[in-house]
């Protein structure tokens, strides 16, 4: 955990001295990252048997939570909305 916050330090220092160069290139870098990580976490979740095995039971808990959170914005904006 230190090491990541040491990472995300050293990123925010090299910033501030790198501000005056034009990093243009930076989000679309950032972007194909992204991207790369996200198949990679397929392929991990895809060559594990007990995570493919237990999907149906993991969709349908992640929907009742989707959609418990959903209604639980929507009561809030109504709260809100009346005060």
């Amino acid at each position: 955990m230190f090491i990541v916050i040491a990472f995300i330090f050293i990123g925010i220092v090299a910033g501030r001295l790198m501000r005056r160069w034009s990093m243009a290139w930076l989000q679309h870098a950032l972007t194909v990252l992204v991207w790369v990580l996200l198949f990679l976490l397929g392929v991990e979740v895809g060559g594990n048997d007990q995570v493919i095995a237990s999907l149906p039971t993991l969709g349908v808990e992640a929907a009742i939570i989707a959609g418990f959170a959903t209604l639980g914005s929507c009561a809030a904006v109504v709260v809100v909305a009346v005060v």
